[in-house]
């Protein structure tokens, strides 16, 4: 029935919405329509997290290891309210803190070291959006990406993995605005962009300048602007042509 409506060109957000009423009124649904409106709840930082911009004056020693990191990926104070805290496991992190209706919700923290075991400490809750509440504004699209520095590097919205859910498609489709996934170049790269087609989204697979893998490796070798103009130039709404631009991009990369 969504493939129908969409062949007929009813918009997204009103299939979204006739989808959510019509579970409603089948009281057997009363679990899925639970799935599809996620709730979240409040969940603390770790301890003793500080943000960075209240320590900027007069830094801590293990803080700037932390700073040098964000410098090298291009990451500003004022991008994002990134947290940190001297407590061991977490000294050596940058803390991204994950904000929904204005409520801390979870966190990541990031290892700024690639050798760390594991790269990711998380707190995060089923069916979250990260970013979603700074998507509020006058912008006539949002971009999706997997994870949360790539959607920092340039104000979208993150997954928190290569699977798009029906609560995340639920919640983004509030927005009413149009959606672009830029899929990781990876092995689950086809699956999401199979996903995004089905759910009647818009996908940007970009010709990535040698030596960048990833939405963030372009904004620190070619800056924001020029990574978003690249990203809407590749921008495709064509459920076929978006199939077929996928096969050839993905391929590139092996």
């Amino acid at each position: 029935m969504n493939k129908f409506m969409r062949d007929l060109n009813i918009p997204d957000d009103v299939i979204a919405q006739l989808r959510l009423e019509a579970l409603k009124l089948d009281t057997n649904n009363t679990a899925e329509v639970r799935s599809i409106i996620p709730k979240f709840d409040a969940r603390a930082l770790p301890m003793d997290s500080q943000p960075i911009t209240d320590l900027l004056d007069n830094p801590p020693e293990k803080l700037v290891p932390v700073l040098e990191y964000m410098v090298n990926r291009r990451l500003f104070p004022e991008d994002y309210p990134f947290h940190w805290t001297p407590k061991i496991g977490f000294s050596n992190r940058l803390i991204i803190p994950f904000y929904k209706d204005g409520a801390c919700v979870g966190y990541t923290a990031r290892a700024i070291n690639s050798e760390a075991n594991p790269r990711y400490l998380s707190e995060q809750q089923p069916g979250y959006v990260f970013n979603l509440d700074t998507q509020m504004d006058d912008r006539e699209f949002v971009i999706v990406v997997e994870g949360p520095i790539d959607a920092i590097s340039i104000s979208g919205c993150a997954l928190m993995g290569s699977e798009i859910k029906d609560s995340q498609n639920w919640l983004l489709k509030q927005l009413g605005k149009e959606l672009v996934l830029v899929p990781d170049r990876d092995h689950e790269g086809p699956k999401t962009v199979e996903q995004a087609v089905e759910m009647g989204w818009s996908v940007s697979m970009p010709d990535w300048p040698e030596g960048v893998k990833d939405i963030n490796d372009a904004v620190v070798k070619l800056g924001r602007l020029a990574t978003l103009w690249l990203i809407v130039q590749a921008k495709e709404s064509n459920g076929l042509k978006i199939q077929l631009r996928a096969k050839k991009w993905f391929k590139e990369k092996e």
